[in-house]
């Protein structure tokens, strides 16, 4: 599945590593071809490794982080090669829309890592400290193999820490 939101990179600017827990079950994400279009996310494949309730909490997770924020977050859930950080990066510049504004959520369970990208406008309403407690919260949940859980627990958290724009005071 492909889906895009945005966070900060661990404090040591490396990717943040997932629980050393194992997981419940490893997902074979390949052949899995999944986009955000106009705020919904659709499992083009049809057999991912999400069922449709999985997409549509999923779905429902990201329209409500952006409608909240007013930040656009996206997420991305498959191999990200050997420069993880690189590949979110390009990911996340590559996402469409204003990019400044955007989040990115790079997850890969094979590879056991998550990364959160943040454009330059998101990342000061979503400082690393706040992305750092949402891969905490989404590790400890990836740690029980709860894949969806985890993702939707990440932005909850992080669209709290970013508030409502009209909310914020600068």
């Amino acid at each position: 599945m492909s889906t895009a939101s945005s966070a900060a990179p661990s404090p040591s600017g490396g990717p943040a590593p997932m629980s050393s827990a194992p997981m419940s079950q490893q997902l074979d994400t390949r052949g899995t071809s999944t986009s955000d279009t106009s705020g919904s996310v659709v499992d083009e494949s049809g057999n991912g490794p999400f069922s449709y309730q999985d997409l549509a909490r999923l779905d429902e997770a990201l329209t409500m982080s952006s409608r909240e924020t007013g930040l656009r977050f996206t997420v991305y859930v498959g191999d990200l090669g050997s420069d993880t950080r690189g590949t979110a990066e390009d990911l996340h510049s590559r996402s469409g829309g204003d990019t400044a504004n955007s989040v990115l959520v790079a997850l890969s369970p094979g590879q056991r890592v998550l990364e959160i990208v943040t454009g330059a406008t998101a990342a000061r309403r979503l400082p690393d400290r706040a992305c750092a407690l949402a891969v905490l919260s989404m590790t400890s949940r990836l740690g029980s193999g709860d894949l969806v859980g985890a993702i939707v627990n990440g932005l909850r958290q992080m669209s709290d820490a970013a508030g409502h724009p009209s909310r914020r005071t600068h």
